[in-house]
């Protein structure tokens, strides 16, 4: 029985037409008249907006297929990487949000280069708009394709692909961020709403008895906290691994980060970003534990990546399988516009504007447009070849990402907590652990072997931070020290901490975030206490 059998005259008209109401929202909220409105939304964001544009955005095809997906084969330890990265929120909404939002950048490598120099801007920003395009574009394109084609088996998965991709840029490319985020606002809560009914029906079909029978038996699928030998989440790498990952995820991610810049002041961006943290601790029962009980329901899937689908189309009743695989399609498809708008203003406000330092910002605008198109396209015409290779790209994505994002964790965290960081020792250190994750690449496709053994890649990752963090020091004090007065503004102080203590004091607490963050935190503790 093929899965469109499931699916009724009734589902198909529902999933139609949320494709035409999406569209037809991301032109209603179009803004696109000057560089600030298309690509920073006109800076007036509000904090539910930024908070539920930032979790559709970050459920991308690896969040909510792979993750499903791993829980389904190795049990709840995959939450880790969400877990962790809520603490990591917590420290980018305190310290580093401020100095984004405060210095008007339009992009994360122009505060690279305000702080340090044009190197380490152009350095950072060309490997961003690769990693946009060809893993996570194409990537997002290719999955939302394999959703569909479950659907309709018949249909080429290149012609799905392009499907998507006319829907996405009928408004993202005309509208700019300010459509990305009312389409991602709206997809956010119908997403939330579709995961709760999914997680509610399969529970009491059968799934919350299997839950219940796994925690009596002590069972590790059960368990966040897993043994050094482990071979997903060893709790050393839980610890000192997943933090700089999540860090490059959620402070140095344009696409997600690009959405909090939107705010209207710093108070909203910080409170979007916390309640992205409260929906990222919620995915443990809506998301991951579902993949979970999936075993219950599916015990020999083929694919586990599609253990997410597979639960909405054979699970749900008529009606409700329409409006899942809405939700479903919608957390793909929200990440696909927001890497079009990422690689636009990456490319425009690092490159063209440098290049065309009088051009008017009708022209900025313009080419933002044009180079949405050509990423596009580019992923559009990489995305079907991941039907024979995307085993081994997911296989190596993270590995990837922790030779590639150490070194630019480094650079931010040094460059706003040590103010002795200069630019000569931020771009040598910045080269030097690209060049050490180089070469335990090519030892790796070459030999099959690491540099680091048989070290699980978390536990590599503070070792790559460790290093780039050893040479931007060492080098940043043998030479010159930097102008204190030019790069003050970019530059923690404890002063200033203690000030806005003072400040947060006459506040409520329900406004006050930093009592907020607390509470946040101590949700964490108890879902770490409880499934130890």
């Amino acid at each position: 029985m093929t899965l469109i059998e499931n699916l009724n005259i009734t589902d198909l008209i529902i999933i139609g037409l949320y494709f035409v109401f999406i569209v037809y929202i991301g032109l209603r909220f179009r803004k696109g008249g000057d560089a600030e409105s298309y690509f920073l939304a006109g800076r007036s964001m509000t904090w539910p907006i930024i908070g539920f544009s930032m979790f559709a955005t970050s459920i991308s095809s690896s969040t909510l297929i792979g993750q499903s997906g791993d829980a389904y084969s190795t049990g709840i330890a995959v939450f880790n990487y969400n877990l962790m990265s809520i603490v990591v929120m917590i420290v980018f909404a305190w310290f580093f949000l401020p100095f984004y939002i405060r210095s008007g950048i339009f992009t994360l490598p122009e505060f690279l280069e305000r702080r340090f120099d044009s190197k380490s801007r152009y350095y950072f920003s060309a490997i961003t708009i690769m990693i946009n395009i060809f893993l996570d574009a194409a990537g997002g394109l290719y999955a939302a394709a394999l959703v569909i084609k479950l659907i309709f088996p018949s249909i080429p998965i290149s012609v799905l692909v392009i499907a998507f991709a006319v829907m996405v840029a009928i408004y993202t490319i005309p509208g700019g961020l300010s459509s990305a985020i009312r389409v991602d606002l709206i997809q956010g809560v119908l997403l939330f709403i579709g995961a709760i009914i999914l997680t509610t029906i399969i529970s009491i079909k059968g799934g919350a008895s299997y839950i219940a029978d796994q925690i009596s038996q002590n069972s590790t699928m059960m368990k966040l906290v897993r043994p050094m030998n482990d071979g997903s989440v060893p709790w050393l790498g839980m610890i000192l691994g997943i933090p700089v990952l999540g860090f490059f995820f959620w402070g140095n991610n344009q696409s997600l980060v690009q959405r909090a810049l939107a705010a209207k002041n710093i108070d909203e961006g910080r409170k979007g970003v916390l309640l992205v943290g409260l929906l990222t601790l919620i995915t443990l029962f809506v998301i991951i534990i579902p993949g979970v009980m999936a075993k219950n329901f599916f015990p020999s899937l083929e694919k586990p990546d599609m253990v997410y689908p597979s639960l909405v189309i054979k699970m749900l009743p008529t009606g409700l399988v329409g409006l899942l695989l809405a939700a479903l399609i919608a957390a793909l498809t929200s990440t696909l516009s927001g890497l079009l708008n990422s690689v636009s203003t990456l490319f425009t406000m690092d490159f063209y504007s440098k290049i065309r330092k009088d051009s008017s910002s009708e022209k900025k605008v313009r080419t933002g447009r044009i180079v949405s198109a050509v990423a596009l396209l580019v992923a559009v015409w990489w995305a079907p070849q991941i039907g024979t290779r995307f085993g081994s790209l997911l296989k190596y994505y993270q590995e990837m990402l922790s030779m590639l994002a150490p070194p630019i964790v480094a650079a931010f965290i040094l460059g706003v907590f040590w103010k002795r960081a200069n630019s000569t020792g931020n771009f040598a250190g910045l080269i030097a652990g690209a060049l050490l994750g180089l070469i335990n690449l090519i030892m790796k496709i070459s030999t099959g072997t690491s540099l680091f053994g048989d070290m699980h890649f978390l536990l590599t990752v503070p070792v790559y931070l460790a290093f780039s963090m050893t040479v931007m020091i060492s080098v940043s004090l043998l030479t010159k020290k930097p102008d204190y007065e030019a790069i003050k503004p970019y530059v923690w102080t404890k002063e200033e901490f203690r000030q806005e203590t003072i400040e947060l004091k006459k506040l409520p607490f329900y406004k006050n975030y930093r009592i907020l963050s607390y509470i946040l935190l101590a949700l964490c503790a108890i879902v770490l206490i409880l499934f130890w």
